[in-house]
């Protein structure tokens, strides 16, 4: 490999880890009810990409760098579409905060711990490359699903029982929606850090922690 590639992978990398710990920052302060912005991740999603196309025009890399770069540019779509979702939440925190309270549903809390340690879990395992943890997180991610499916069913009763306070039952819908997409995007980082480590592509296979 050339100095001037290695390095510029290199640049990748760390590139990608600032944008996830950006992306973690903007989901944890929506699910706290802060809004502060977008942290410009669509721009640095375009950056990163066009870094990606660059190296790939200039170097032609093959094998594992080419792993590396395919990696990095189907994370960073991941990461943008992550970022966009915790400003969907910070609105709805908004809207929830602008009317009568409304009491969020019991296992809200529950999916939104279990969506943030999948985030963090997809982070840890990128920055230390570490599959054994992205397995981890894709197994986690069969729970939030589950928790997911109990959200409905208690919305569902819940509109029953207070059909006055609909609209603030379906915001608090729409976060857990939007705490599942996350989830299932952390399990897509977690997956191209195996893809990128062993050139396995694990996705619809069985998600079994490694023993």
């Amino acid at each position: 490999m050339s100095m001037h590639l290695q390095q510029e992978i290199e640049n990748l990398k760390n590139k990608l880890l600032t944008l996830v710990a950006t992306a973690k920052e903007a989901v944890e302060k929506a699910v706290k009810s802060v809004v502060d912005g977008d942290f410009d991740l669509d721009r640095a999603e375009v950056g990163l990409e066009e870094d990606c196309l660059k190296i790939l025009a200039l170097y032609q890399p093959v094998a594992t760098n080419l792993r590396v770069i395919v990696s990095v540019m189907k994370m960073n779509n991941d990461i943008e579409r992550i970022g966009d979702l915790a400003v969907n939440i910070a609105e709805r925190a908004l809207f929830l905060c602008s009317g009568a309270p409304v009491e969020a549903p019991s296992d809200l809390a529950e999916m939104r711990t279990k969506a943030l340690a999948m985030l963090t879990g997809s982070l840890d395992a990128l920055v230390r490359l570490d599959t054994q943890r992205a397995r981890e997180v894709r197994a986690a991610d069969d729970e939030v699903d589950d928790i997911n499916r109990r959200l409905f069913r208690e919305f569902s009763a819940a509109v029953r029982k207070r059909p006055e306070q609909v609209e603030g039952l379906l915001s608090y819908l729409s976060v857990g929606r939007h705490l599942e997409r996350i989830a299932d995007y952390a399990t897509n980082i977690a997956e191209d850090v195996i893809y990128l480590m062993g050139g396995e592509i694990v996705r619809h296979k069985p998600t079994l922690p490694e023993k």
